[in-house]
């Protein structure tokens, strides 16, 4: 959209929802959310929050199980902060280690510890239970290509629109 079109769309008045886009909309947001809580007891009787979770299978899923700091950040969508206040408590437990980069000491990687990969192997399956369990039962395999094919075009058109901003 062009500067001058949002300008003039944003003189005018709001375009509300209808009926219908409300009903979708709320929907996502309201089950969303729940979702979220449920898959998060999921993961309770392993000490792991989801934002624990999604630390470990993201350094769990790289070959030496290691990321530059700045790079898991980027993929978990936190600030550098927020990313030191994530693995506080990994790197209390064991189950992360920060440690220099051996090529550049100007950078800190994050490494999944033997007990980090131990953890994500047994938190896993019951996670993937849970998703099975809180979202793929209630859907068909239709709607399942359907929302695949929706939240696929939703995030393409987030990342166009977001690709060229500062």
């Amino acid at each position: 959209m062009s500067p001058s079109r949002r300008s003039a769309e944003s003189t005018s008045a709001p375009r509300w929802l209808d009926a219908r886009e409300q009903a979708a909309w709320r929907g996502y947001i309201e089950s969303i959310h729940e979702l979220e809580e449920v898959l998060e007891a999921d993961l309770v009787p392993h000490g792991l929050t989801m934002g624990d979770y999604e630390v470990l299978v993201q350094l769990s899923e790289t070959p030496d199980h290691r990321l530059r700091m700045c790079d898991l950040a980027c993929h978990l969508r936190l600030s550098p902060s927020g990313l030191t206040r994530r693995l506080d408590g990994l790197v209390r437990g064991g189950l992360v280690r920060r440690e220099p980069s051996p090529s550049d000491r100007r950078v800190m990687l994050a490494t999944l510890t033997p007990d980090g990969l131990a953890a994500i192997e047994r938190a896993a399956p019951d996670h993937v239970a849970g998703v099975r369990r809180h979202f793929l039962a209630h859907i068909t395999d239709q709607e399942l290509d359907v929302l695949a094919r929706v939240f696929g075009k939703v995030r393409d058109a987030i990342r166009d629109e977001h690709a060229g901003a500062p």
